[in-house]
């Protein structure tokens, strides 16, 4: 579409603190570009003191640095950023604008589509270019039984939100583009929001994106008593602990270790799913990974295709069998 070009990414950052799907989001852009004919990749940065943090979004992969510092952009809040970017977008035109699939990025990605009339596929597993030069947008759909290619043909920017772990972070290279700093003019209208309180939750020592290994269960576990079997073969491996949505309604796990369509996606080095039957919505957030070992005692539950390893048989009689043989190695040398 004529008068439209290069990509957007929105970086997200709280506490001067950059979120790492934001640099995983450089890593999609750039291997866009490249399809794209090496179009160029923006990055827009909105905060306040956020000066020093500008360097390193260009040394991840951004040609050039939209930053919008002010004080009333400090915390993050809907009708500010949605102005700032809204405006942004009207002058600058960009063809593509990624955003995090967070609940920062979801809440103002469906808020900016819609002040700049335009589409915006939601949690999009994986990004494209079709031969016409426009934007594949990948999307599990119907429950996760297919998974859907949406386009925006008739509208720009294109938009989408992209889930965090589909895309590494790149390596960093020398620092080669600029930055522009954005005007910010606040209106009464956008104070009608404000900040009361924030309340921070502990984050765990390893999270299931960056941990190398992972042992997740699903609904076959049954009860709290077995779910420490999982526990404890995570703890003798040194992994994190997943699972999918039934071990979370259980309170078994936290929405950050849900794995699946609508929770997390991870890429491990080693994959253990134990009692998981293996739906789409799961396995999107495990096909990544660079070895999956499936337990189940159906054999023919679904995970047993995406698995490199399937084991069928009771989970209680394999995994105490296996962490005292892990144990037994561990007094040798540490597990890897």
């Amino acid at each position: 579409m004529k008068g439209w070009k290069g990509i957007w990414v929105f970086i997200e950052q709280e506490e001067g603190c950059i979120a790492e799907v934001s640099f995983e989001l450089l890593t999609a852009a750039r291997l866009l570009s490249r399809k794209m004919g090496l179009a160029e990749v923006s990055a827009v940065f909105l905060g306040h003191k956020i000066r020093e943090l500008s360097d390193e979004i260009l040394i991840y992969g951004a040609d050039r640095v939209f930053r919008a510092d002010h004080p009333s952009l400090e915390k993050y809040l809907t009708l500010p950023y949605t102005r700032v970017i809204s405006e942004l977008i009207s002058e600058k035109r960009p063809e593509i604008f990624l955003f995090p699939a967070t609940s920062l990025g979801a809440d103002l990605a469906a808020r900016v589509a819609a002040r700049v009339n335009t589409g915006l596929s939601a949690h999009c597993t994986q990004l494209d270019i079709n031969d016409r030069g426009e934007l594949m947008q990948v999307v599990p759909a119907f429950g996760g039984k297919v998974m859907a290619t949406i386009l925006c043909p008739q509208h720009r920017p294109q938009m989408a939100t992209i889930r965090p772990g589909v895309c590494r972070r790149g390596e960093p290279q020398k620092k080669k583009g600029t930055i522009e700093d954005v005007p910010v003019e606040i209106r009464p209208e956008d104070r009608k929001q404000r900040v009361v309180e924030v309340h921070w939750a502990k984050k765990p020592a390893q999270t299931i994106e960056e941990a190398e290994v992972v042992v997740a269960g699903g609904a076959g576990i049954g009860n709290q008593e077995d779910w420490k079997l999982v526990e404890q073969l995570a703890d003798v491996l040194h992994g994190a602990i997943g699972g999918t949505r039934p071990p979370l309604d259980e309170g078994w796990i936290s929405e950050e270790q849900m794995i699946g369509q609508s929770g997390k996606t991870i890429r491990p080095k080693l994959y253990i799913g134990i009692g998981i039957s293996g739906v789409i919505q799961h396995v999107v957030g495990i096909q990544d990974a660079q070895m999956i070992i499936a337990i189940n005692n159906d054999p023919k539950a679904a995970i047993f295709q995406n698995a490199d390893l399937g084991v069928v048989a009771d989970f209680r009689k394999i995994i105490p069998l296996l962490i005292e043989e892990l144990k037994k190695l561990s007094k040798d040398k540490p597990v890897p």
